[in-house]
């Protein structure tokens, strides 16, 4: 298997489509042939060779040396491999990813892990809005894997959520977490209004500053020890805020009681 760096040429006026474009679909190919995959570009059709120089690498993985800000679909439907891009990513940066491991070192815009069912997403720096959300006219969310955002938020973060681990070091948006379904959230700065907005199942976990919990959401009486020491050692993994979260204790809200919810916000204390 053969991996691919791939160089910046030049910043497109419009926005190029990436699908196609992952480890194990270029693995077995030539560069003359990676040079002349088909990448959408407005409503037309480019070579990738039009944007990028392309160089062997001595593992298999694809590495993009570029700011991709203006490339879409970094990852679509990726099933394995590795994938680095050495500054940012478009939208739809991890969508519908089923394995592997994507990391980009700058920020991603909107719409970034939507649908993602397995692998790893690493962001360095911030996500727009509905990450770890549904495709556009869809009613599943992310269902699996890991994202981490070492940055902010937007909004709508977690939408629909059905699986999965979802972490953020910095702030979130409004409506983290709305219409989850299940899966874990964790947050470690500081939380927009509205979170938990029609939340069925689920949890979030409040690491830094306390949340505005909504009136629909109600204190839980019954202790939780167990399911607390096993969520926030899983979660202490990650380092940073959530690193002593198994030495401290917590609060849960259930909710949201208006949407017949039974998903939790946990507050760290």
């Amino acid at each position: 298997m053969t991996g691919w760096l791939l160089r910046a040429k030049q910043i497109p006026e419009l926005r190029v489509d990436l699908r196609g474009v992952t480890p194990l679909a270029l693995a077995e190919l030539s560069r003359a042939e990676v040079e002349r995959i088909p990448l959408g570009y407005g409503n037309a059709w480019t070579a990738l060779g039009e944007w990028f120089h392309v160089e062997a690498r001595a593992d298999a993985s694809l590495v993009f040396a570029a700011d991709l800000a203006r490339f879409d679909r970094l990852g679509w439907q990726m099933n394995g491999g590795s994938i680095v891009v050495e500054g940012d990513a478009g939208d739809y940066a991890g969508a519908c990813m089923t394995d592997g491991e994507i990391e980009i070192k700058g920020s991603g815009r909107d719409l970034a892990a939507c649908e993602m069912a397995g692998g790893t997403l690493r962001v360095a720096g911030n996500v727009g809005a509905f990450a770890a959300s549904t495709l556009p006219g869809s009613m599943d969310g992310m269902r699996g894997g890991t994202l981490v955002v070492r940055g902010n938020a937007g909004e709508r973060f977690a939408d629909r959520m059905r699986r999965g681990t979802a972490v953020v070091f910095g702030d979130a948006a409004d409506f983290l977490a709305s219409r989850m379904v299940a899966g874990t959230v964790a947050l470690g700065g500081h939380c927009g209004a509205q979170c938990g907005y029609a939340m069925r199942r689920g949890s979030v976990v409040f690491a830094g500053s306390h949340p505005d919990v909504s009136p629909t959401f109600i204190e839980a009486i019954n202790d939780a020890a167990v399911f607390w020491q096993l969520l926030a050692r899983d979660l202490a993994r990650h380092g940073g805020v959530f690193a002593d979260l198994p030495a401290r204790r917590c609060t849960r809200h259930l909710g949201d009681l208006a949407a017949g919810g039974q998903g939790e916000l946990i507050t760290v204390m």
